[in-house]
């Protein structure tokens, strides 16, 4: 058995809680993952925030600094929760993935074929660097 130099990529899913990514997500959306994916400017990332390293934080990743670490922001310029302009540049060991789809969990009452189906047209949605939103919100 041979083994591969490159470690192997896991995903997980992840709840997001707070308003800091609106309008992109919203509270309560799933977030699918990878560890260990190269991140690119534009990219939603998991991260462990600086300050308080047991606290998992999603945010974009706007620019990398010289020495790999990342600015990162929040897509809501009205929410005060925390990111790169509190923090600073976040080092790139504690950026650990970056989300690959978004999934909004069904809502209980949605019972109707028509509530169902607009459901379903709109949970997924697959996740791709942005450099629009990233050239966006570095200009803020």
């Amino acid at each position: 058995m041979v083994e591969s130099a490159r470690p192997r990529k896991r995903f997980e899913v992840v709840e997001v809680t707070g308003p800091s990514m609106v309008p992109t997500l919203l509270d309560g959306d799933r977030l699918v993952v990878r560890y260990g994916a190269a991140v690119r400017p534009g990219d939603i990332v998991v991260l462990r925030h600086p300050f308080q390293q047991d606290l998992l934080v999603v945010k974009r990743a706007v620019e990398r600094r010289p020495g790999g670490s990342w600015w990162v922001l929040g897509d809501n310029p009205y929410n005060e929760t925390g990111d790169s302009t509190v923090y600073g540049a976040v080092p790139g060991e504690l950026v650990l993935a970056t989300a690959v789809l978004r999934f909004r969990p069904r809502e209980e009452d949605q019972r109707s074929l028509r509530a169902r189906l607009s459901w379903a047209a709109s949970s997924l949605r697959v996740l791709r660097a942005d450099a629009s939103a990233s050239s966006r919100l570095r200009a803020r």
